[in-house]
């Protein structure tokens, strides 16, 4: 194999030539991100800056957040009900005298109680709204006690007292006739 030496001269092709071109939208934008990708990391200079001392003479550092939280932390774990399970729809209701409350106030119940009052018939929809409401506020007045019944026949009669005597009791069994068959 014998050694070439390489030479300077013009190809086959002739001399390089170079064209000037002008760069578009495109090429300025992929040159600006390349220019921003090289100034990766932290710039240069001592680690011991001037204005990291300032704020640790004057006291403005933040805290350490390794520390930790200075929140009480509770020893004992409180079990919390899944909140689709019985126990946790329980939880998640208004005692009774909220839901009483709530009712009461209930703006759409009140127009239509206006309505019927006022003669109005009701759709069969807007009725059953009303009857079910009314029932609701009727079981929870039972519950605290302020639901009164109105009297009927039997509640009207007086009723024998219960502080009789024992003659009284002894006298009302002597007369009582058993049914002999």
């Amino acid at each position: 194999m014998t050694r070439k030496k390489k030479v300077r001269k013009i190809g086959s092709e002739g001399s390089a030539q170079y064209k000037d071109r002008s760069l578009s939208k495109e090429d300025v934008a992929a040159l600006a991100r390349k220019r921003e990708n090289k100034s990766k990391g932290l710039k240069a200079g001592s680690r011991h800056s001037e204005t990291k001392t300032e704020q640790a003479r004057m006291g403005l550092s933040k805290p350490d957040p390794r520390l930790g939280s200075k929140k009480p932390i509770s020893l004992l774990v409180e079990e919390k009900p899944h909140p689709k399970s019985v126990a946790g729809k329980k939880v998640r209701r208004l005692s009774a005298e909220q839901e009483l409350e709530s009712l009461e106030n209930d703006p759409q119940l009140n127009v239509l109680l206006d309505r019927i009052e006022n003669g109005d018939k009701l759709g069969a929809g807007l009725q059953s709204y009303v009857d079910e409401k009314i029932d609701r506020i009727e079981i929870l007045m039972k519950q605290l006690g302020l639901f009164e019944e109105e009297p009927t026949e039997q509640a009207k009669q007086p009723k024998a007292s219960k502080n009789r005597t024992d003659e009284e009791m002894l006298a009302e069994f002597d007369n009582f006739k058993f049914n002999k068959e």
